[in-house]
């Protein structure tokens, strides 16, 4: 029964000003952002971690890199934990985002939307579960890390809680929070969800 990690990157100047990342190349922790790699790392390099993944995006890069450097570990990269693809949407800012009709079909029936030019909730979902069962095989009984991002994060909790996916909305994760499963085929325990360091875990 491997222990899950799920990590979400710490801040950067898109999210700090409220514009949607998306995918975009060359997105990096600002200031605060590193404060909380380097905050993570602290906390989470004296705890028994097996392997430590990252999405391909430079901001959970930058997150895990302080946490591999405490551990001895190689950041293995996984394509399928990258961010939403938000199609035409990337760049903008969430405040003119709101103000559109498809605003609240985000919010209230995530399951009926579809980016334009980019991905639906349940494609994500599903990348993104294929990619953490995987990883659970691969680490039976072990402690994983895991820095992705804030959607992806949600949809995979709310996808092992049992969850609808339009309820997924209601989950939070807080950029340089972790969030810990505990799973196998018939069973998860839910350790903690949106922790910001310092905190302990008790396995």
């Amino acid at each position: 029964m491997p222990t899950l990690l799920l990590i979400r990157h710490g801040e950067n100047d898109y999210l700090k000003n409220s514009r949607m990342p998306g995918r975009l190349p060359g997105i990096h922790l600002n200031a605060r952002g590193l404060e909380q790699a380097a905050e993570l790392s602290r906390t989470l390099s004296v705890l028994p971690i097996i392997a430590l993944y990252s999405s391909p995006l430079e901001r959970a890069i930058e997150t895990a890199e302080p946490l591999a450097q405490m551990l001895g570990l190689e950041i293995q990269i996984l394509p399928d934990l990258t961010d939403t693809d938000v199609g035409e949407w990337e760049g903008r800012s969430w405040k003119a985002l709101g103000r559109t009709k498809l605003w609240k079909v985000v919010q209230q029936t995530p399951s009926q939307f579809q980016f334009p030019g980019g991905e639906t909730f349940g494609q994500i979902q599903e990348r993104v579960i294929r990619t953490l069962d995987a990883i659970t095989k691969a680490h039976y009984d072990e402690l994983v890390a895991v820095v992705f991002h804030a959607d992806p994060i949600k949809l995979a909790v709310a996808h092992y809680l049992g969850l609808p996916l339009d309820k997924f909305q209601r989950l939070t994760a807080q950029t340089g929070s972790v969030s810990i499963l505990k799973l196998d085929d018939s069973s998860v325990k839910v350790l903690g969800l949106n922790l910001t360091p310092p905190f302990k875990l008790n396995q």
